[in-house]
């Protein structure tokens, strides 16, 4: 991989999106970054280069929202987790390069549908929370689209919505589950081979800037509204989906 111009200009701000988003705005948006990185190189290397840089983000933003989430909701989407990240691991293996793209692409699409879906009203959170099995199921799914393509936020927040949390809530609840989530990764993605001497030399140049991503995601929560910083994410993702599941069927 060479840390070229184009590098510095897709991973830098794709890295400062993840970290804003997995600082104020629930996670979700994070998963830019990955499609985003996996236009300029495999989808594996964008994989590897990404995990350790959420776990990063995922230890700066617990304090800030230390012991502000739903604990219930939070056990139910982590325990659901770990068959999600077994079910990725499996379909990893057996899947090449074109697979994974036409996989992120088509989560990034549906991943914005489902957004727009829910700011528009299409669809309504259920009246009465959902229960804990739901939870567990949420969790299945959020772990195998995790492992795959770092984009595990969908399943978790249809389940966490229905509980009528207020933002800061949701928001401490999804960075407790997906600090587990993605420490749960770490190991298989180590014995698939996806982490790399690139990847940790791209880790290394991108942590400063998904850590400031943190910091502004924080202030972001606490200060502006999110519809901005959505619209601008949303855009990239239907961008780069579109062109993944292009490259990735010809």
């Amino acid at each position: 991989m060479e840390f070229d111009t184009t590098f510095f200009l897709v991973a830098v701000p794709a890295a400062f999106i993840a970290g804003v988003a997995k600082g104020g705005f629930g996670g979700g948006p994070a998963f830019a970054a990955t499609a985003l990185m996996a236009l300029i190189m495999p989808p594996a290397t964008a994989l590897g280069i990404m995990l350790p840089l959420l776990m990063v983000a995922d230890l700066a933003t617990l304090r800030p929202f230390w012991k502000q989430w739903d604990t219930a909701a939070a056990k139910a989407l982590i325990y659901g987790g770990l068959p999600g990240v077994v079910l990725g691991a499996v379909l990893y293996k057996v899947a090449n390069a074109d697979v994974l793209r036409v996989l992120i692409g088509v989560i990034s699409l549906v991943f914005v549908a489902f957004q727009i879906g829910r700011a528009r009203g299409w669809f309504a959170p259920p009246k009465a929370p959902l229960g804990p099995g739901i939870g567990l199921f949420a969790g299945v799914v959020s772990g195998f689209t995790s492992f795959i393509s770092h984009a595990g936020g969908p399943p978790a927040a249809m389940y966490l919505l229905s509980k009528g949390m207020g933002k800061t809530t949701y928001q401490a609840t999804t960075v407790l589950a997906f600090w587990a989530i993605n420490a749960m990764k770490a190991v298989p993605y180590a014995f698939l081979g996806v982490f790399t001497l690139d990847t940790f030399k791209a880790d290394l140049i991108l942590v400063g800037p998904i850590l400031l991503g943190c910091a502004v995601g924080v202030y972001a929560h606490r200060a502006l509204p999110e519809h901005v910083f959505f619209k601008i994410t949303y855009a990239l993702l239907l961008t780069a989906g579109g062109k993944l599941i292009y490259d990735g069927l010809t």
